[in-house]
């Protein structure tokens, strides 16, 4: 066999020659099959990504963390054929890897159970979409506006500016309180009055003052009621409806404005107090004692 490798049969060559020149010759153009599929892989990912996020950029309607999910997805499976073609070309037979890749995810997948909950929590908070970027939101005992949506966890940034990193599992799995979903919300006071003020008096000057400042909505109609007979006061309810935007402003300011107000009209907030009673003839009979 040697021998046969060795016979000269064209120019000098040996078989032997020949066939590694065959075999250089097939890995580079292999290689360079490789490398031009790779270039075109990655050519096609980022191309199909950025159009799959434009659109959420084109049209102001479409979410733009679902968009961002999505071209993510359509980049990494774009890829993974890349590396599949690649392997191909190079005479792997794909079915053989892609079996090797299923078992090692099945590993992987019970190793990980808790990052895959929050990974499939993810997937459900972007599909179905119950919080998006900007929103204000309370999350798990958590106040904040959402900054941030990924597979693993939800941002927010509370009332002090402060970071809040929330497990998607139990973003999904709690209660979500959205207060920016609507475009109004309905702020609500208690104003207490001293028993011997004139009622009437103080549900008008309330009623004034409410309706006079400008973020007061017309309708629905404001609504005010004696609701308690208190320890210490007459507690009137108030309810008016404002734009959700102004919302915490609004509620602070008219406590403000309403207890100024009141001052100027003479009605008097009390101060809780306690009434003491004293039995005098008791007290004298501990004292002779």
């Amino acid at each position: 066999m040697q021998d046969l490798l060795n016979t000269e049969i064209w120019n000098g060559r040996t078989v032997g020659d020949i066939l590694t020149l065959e075999f250089l010759a097939s890995i580079a153009g292999s290689m360079l099959s490789a490398v031009f599929i790779i270039v075109v892989g990655f050519v096609i990912a980022g191309w199909a990504n950025r159009r799959i996020t434009n659109l959420a950029k084109r049209y102001a309607r479409l979410d733009d963390t679902l968009f961002n999910f999505l071209g993510s997805i359509a980049r990494y499976a774009i890829l993974g054929f890349t590396f599949l073609f690649v392997l191909n070309t190079f005479g792997v037979r794909t079915t053989s890897v892609i079996a090797v890749i299923g078992a090692a995810g099945l590993a992987i997948g019970l190793a990980l159970q808790g990052t895959l909950s929050n990974v499939a929590a993810g997937v459900m908070i972007v599909f179905f979409r119950p919080i998006k970027h900007g929103d204000f939101v309370e999350i798990a005992g958590q106040m904040g506006t959402v900054k941030d949506i990924t597979l693993n966890f939800t941002e927010l940034a509370n009332m002090s500016n402060v970071q809040i990193i929330i497990p998607n599992s139990e973003v999904w799995g709690n209660t979500i309180v959205n207060y920016s979903v609507y475009p109004t919300r309905r702020a609500e006071w208690t104003f207490g009055v001293s028993y011997d003020s004139d009622l009437k008096q103080a549900e008008t000057i309330i009623r004034e003052v409410v309706m006079a400042d400008e973020r007061t909505h017309p309708e629905p109609a404001m609504f005010i009621q004696v609701n308690n007979l208190g320890d210490f006061s007459v507690d009137f309810l108030v309810r008016a409806w404002c734009d959700s935007a102004v919302f915490f402003a609004y509620q602070s300011d008219m406590k403000r404005k309403v207890k100024e107000a009141l001052d100027a009209g003479g009605v008097s907030i009390p101060f809780p107090t306690s009434t003491l009673y004293v039995n005098r003839q008791e007290q004298e009979t501990a004292g002779s004692l």
